[in-house]
């Protein structure tokens, strides 16, 4: 006989892609992220007052040019896995191999470092797809004197509305240098926060709705996922409050003192995303609460209707119990209308119990 051992279903190893990183140099360039290995693509948008113009650049010489460029350029790398062209873009541009190791680990929490020349930044940005998922997306920004220098997984962004003020010469953006163009895109960033948040309300709404009208098991399971993104989101936007204050007090020539009165504002949104992110953490917690007191009350109510048909029919198994018992002396055994006397008398003592309960407000 074959013993079957009986215990929980294996889960499939997480493949850790910390692993790929313990033991390498500090300052080693390695990948580590979802993406499989692509091409990088270069937009480069340069502009100043007068005119602008975006191009796509492959060759590495024809980048590096802009760093003479007395105009504004924003160099968007959109593909952060190859590593090789990632190396020599940073040698190009003088920048620190810890820089471009956090460029290009996904996993990298927000941060502001200074070095000398430049400001390089990490954050998450996330949007909505089409189907309304909220979707997470490593970015890396380098401040320049002249030029933005941006790193980011895929083409899609959220810094359309920047392209259009720049192309359409709405606003101060043209009239202003590479600190407000990162600001501008810092901000564009922060205020996509808005929209995540939005969808998560809306989720905490329909989940209430469901919680209060009929809790079924796959709710819990939804609150869960829902409790997960929540902390999710809380570990890449909380610190971004922290990082734009360091930007304001910053020291460094490269942040004039006007952009950093725009960085206040930027601050203020930081601050309501993250008191709202608390609140909705603290929201998604109590669903859970909820839940299991609604689930609690419904048993509650079945365990009261069993409670009171128990009730209901102890005395009557108590008469029949005692008619069923086989003496032969017993008087209302022959006593011709004794079957039927026993009958009313338990009619009538189950209708006085449901009035009895009725009064009590037990029904």
């Amino acid at each position: 006989m074959v013993k079957r051992k009986i215990g929980l279903p294996k889960r499939k190893k997480k493949v850790s892609r910390v692993r790929e990183k313990v033991g390498a140099a500090p300052g080693t360039v390695s990948y580590l992220g979802t993406k499989e290995k692509s091409e990088s693509l270069v937009f480069i948008t340069t502009y100043d007052s007068e005119e602008v113009e975006t191009q796509e650049h492959k060759r590495l010489e024809d980048i590096l040019q802009y760093q003479k460029d007395p105009r504004t350029s924003w160099i968007n790398v959109i593909g952060i896995t190859d590593v090789r062209f990632i190396e020599e873009l940073g040698q190009g541009f003088a920048l620190n191999n810890l820089l471009l190791e956090d460029a290009v680990d996904t996993d990298q929490r927000p941060k502001i470092d200074e070095y000398d020349g430049y400001i390089f930044g990490v954050f998450k940005m996330l949007y909505l797809n089409e189907n309304d998922e909220i979707v997470p997306e490593h970015i890396a920004m380098v401040l320049m004197t002249n030029s933005v220098l941006v790193f980011q997984e895929v083409k899609d962004d959220v810094f359309n509305g920047v392209r259009n003020r720049i192309n359409s010469k709405s606003g101060r953006i043209r009239s202003r240098g590479a600190d407000y163009l990162f600001f501008a895109l810092l901000d564009a960033i922060i205020d996509n926060y808005f929209l995540v948040l939005e969808q998560i309300n809306h989720r905490i709404e329909l989940l209430e709705d469901e919680v209060y009208a009929d809790p079924k098991p796959e709710v819990a399971h939804q609150i869960q996922l829902l409790k997960k993104e929540v902390l999710k989101i809380r570990r890449w936007v909380f610190p971004v409050k922290e990082l734009v204050s360091r930007l304001i007090d910053s020291e460094s020539p490269l942040i004039k003192h006007d952009t950093k009165l725009f960085l206040r504002d930027a601050l203020d949104h930081s601050l309501e995303i993250n008191e709202t992110l608390q609140i909705y953490r603290e929201m998604s917690m109590s669903l859970m609460e909820m839940y299991m007191s609604n689930m609690s009350n419904k048993m509650n109510e079945v365990m009261k209707v069993l409670t009171i048909m128990a009730s209901i029919f102890i005395p009557l198994t108590f008469i029949a119990g005692i008619y069923g018992m086989n003496f032969e002396h017993m008087p209302e055994l022959h006593y011709k209308y004794g079957y039927y006397a026993v009958w009313a008398v338990m009619v009538l003592l189950f209708i006085g119990m449901m009035v009895y309960f009725k009064r009590k407000d037990w029904l």
